[in-house]
């Protein structure tokens, strides 16, 4: 969302018009109309719903569609052009209802139900320059589905387009004996519902691990109510200094300063969960107590720590003041407190005064790696900062729009600071979030990977002591099936963030993909140990890899608390039949 409150996504166009509609018409409008009802409820909303599209909108002689992913979108529009041959076959020539088709992938502005922008106007006049009966696609379009569609392309030049500026290369597709190869059966058109992507259905073992590059390894938008792993009761303290930093209080009397507050917390968080000497309580759990009354010795016994970190920031103008305690919830004794006046500029400085002053009351050693992760300065902007802070803030927020808004923040932060490197990250792990969640109305899936990936690798290039990108490009590495590197990612970032609670996670996930299952359970329980009240995806991720160790008690009781605060998770009742089926309770699974 821009800074004027105007949506914008990436997406795929599809226009389609019909060939001399005035014609046929003005010749006979009443069989025409119905000709071409017809051709809509039996060819057209049937392969729109087949490749996961949406009709925008209608007009007399065409229609107006988007698609998730591009490769659906040139399938869906062979499809409908080789559909259509059949289908006027036994039809008088000058009475056959025939289409062009555009495609084009572009910036489009959302506005309801309907979209607007170049992205549109590119694609309408792509179908104007198609031949009867033909596709005419734009260079986006080209690069994204070469060499995966078996197609044959036509290249027609730059070609100079009413009302846009810049030339646009066209390509045909040429509509051979390969096109015709992805020509599907028509099935009805099922009633309007999200398309399921094939990694999202694991009714067996083969394809829970054939498809499990689409599953959820955490979720943004969690809900209301955090599941709580079945056994986390009494938790033991670690053989380290072990601590939880509490979500530090917003004194501003601003509630818009929330996600800087937040992201102060959360940065705390990341660095030291980078040290091997403490253990350190994931974001995901200390978030729950968030705006609470709470008693530090309550959190202390219910997280399993000796030490709790607790603060507040007043934000006005340039100007801060943190105050931040640490305090031996066993005793109730402050080991150190600290009042902080500083100008904004100086918060990197501040955050690592107040790292220092934990480090030395809790007696750490760092090794050299660790010295130099947590004198690492992010970046010299702070305006860039800043919009990482929302764009991190957005993406643990509870819908899609604050996903999309998060990628522009991280956009913006990577142009203002080429070097920023967690901004990189940031955004690499929103684009695997699009791909795995299938969320194609912000971006294609092919984009979304190919700069998931590009992101992901410049990060790394950058800081390669940042423990993130490694575990994203751990999951697109299992996607691809490029197993040993993804482990070789996996095992990377849990080396740089040992207390990491995201990067075991993931590494769990990759572990029981490459068939590695006793590993992975090992990896899923020091996971719920770092984050003790973890999202759904990490109970998922905890039930699958029970599952496939046979712990089939213990993985139905994880997948119960899933589906307790998500009633509606298929992916819950997939894996609760399968647990069920093996425990003989055959009428739980069936049901």
């Amino acid at each position: 969302m821009s800074e004027e409150g105007v949506v914008r996504k990436l997406t795929t166009i599809v226009a389609a018009d019909v060939v001399g509609y005035s014609r046929l018409m003005g010749a006979d409008d009443a069989r025409t109309l119905a000709a071409l009802k017809a051709h809509r409820k039996e060819l057209i909303n049937p392969k729109v719903a087949q490749y996961g599209g949406r009709t925008v909108k209608l007009m007399g002689d065409g229609a107006l569609m988007e698609f998730a992913s591009v490769v659906d979108a040139v399938a869906f529009a062979v499809e409908i052009q080789f559909a259509m041959r059949e289908r006027n076959s036994n039809i008088p020539e000058d009475q056959r209802i025939v289409y062009r088709v555009g495609i084009n992938i572009g910036d489009i502005i959302v506005e309801g139900d309907d979209i607007y922008g170049d992205g549109v106007n590119i694609a309408a006049r792509l179908e104007g320059l198609a031949e009867p009966g033909g596709i005419c696609i734009s260079r986006p379009v080209h690069t994204q589905i070469k060499g995966k569609l078996n197609l044959t392309f036509g290249n027609l030049g730059e070609k100079e387009v009413k009302n846009i500026a810049e030339l646009v290369t066209v390509y045909r597709v040429v509509l051979d004996d390969k096109a015709a190869a992805l020509v599907t059966p028509v099935l009805a058109a099922p009633a309007r519902v999200t398309p399921l992507k094939g990694w999202q259905i694991a009714a067996t073992l083969a394809v829970c691990l054939a498809v499990m590059g689409g599953f959820v390894w955490w979720q943004p938008w969690a809900p209301k109510m955090a599941p709580t792993p079945p056994e986390s009761t009494a938790l033991a303290l670690p053989d380290k200094p072990s601590i939880a930093v509490l979500p530090f209080t917003n004194l501003s009397g601003d509630p818009e300063q929330e996600y800087f507050v937040d992201g102060l917390t959360d940065d705390l968080i990341t660095d030291l969960a980078k040290i091997s000497g403490l253990f350190v309580i994931a974001r995901t759990t200390v978030f729950t107590y968030k705006g609470k009354p709470v008693k530090v010795q309550q959190v202390a016994q219910e997280l399993g720590v000796r030490y709790v970190l607790e603060g507040s920031v007043r934000r006005a103008g340039d100007k801060l003041r943190i105050n931040a305690q640490l305090i031996d919830a066993t005793s109730g004794h402050h080991l150190w407190a600290e009042r902080y006046d500083r100008d904004q500029a100086d918060l990197f400085a501040t955050q690592e005064e107040v790292l220092g002053h934990i480090v030395s009351a809790l007696a750490v050693q760092l090794t050299d790696q660790e010295q130099r992760q947590l004198m690492h300065i992010p970046t010299n902007n702070l305006q860039a900062y800043d919009n990482y802070l929302r764009a991190e803030h957005g993406t643990y927020s509870a819908d899609v729009k604050s996903m999309s808004e998060a990628i522009v923040r991280y956009e913006k932060a990577i142009a203002m600071d080429e070097s920023f490197a967690e901004a990189y990250a940031g955004l690499a792990r929103t684009m695997v979030d699009v791909l795995r969640y299938d969320i194609g109305n912000l971006i294609p899936g092919p984009a979304a990977r190919d700069r998931a990936y590009e992101v992901a690798s410049r990060a790394i290039e950058l800081q390669p002591d940042l423990p993130r990108p490694y575990s994203v490009l751990s999951i697109l590495q299992m996607i691809d099936g490029e197993h040993e590197e993804a482990l070789a990612s996996a095992r990377r970032a849990v080396a740089l963030g040992p207390n990491d609670a995201e990067a075991h996670i993931n590494f769990a996930l990759v572990l029981a993909y490459a068939g590695l299952v006793a590993k992975a359970v090992d990896q899923v329980d020091v996971t719920l140990r770092l984050d003790p009240k973890p999202p759904p995806g990490y109970l998922l991720i905890a039930g699958l890899a029970l599952f496939l160790d046979r712990q089939y008690e213990r993985a139905a009781e994880f997948v119960e608390e899933v589906q307790r605060v998500l009633p509606n998770s298929f992916f819950a009742f997939d894996l609760l039949a399968m647990n069920y089926a093996q425990l003989d309770r055959t009428g739980e699974a069936e049901a």
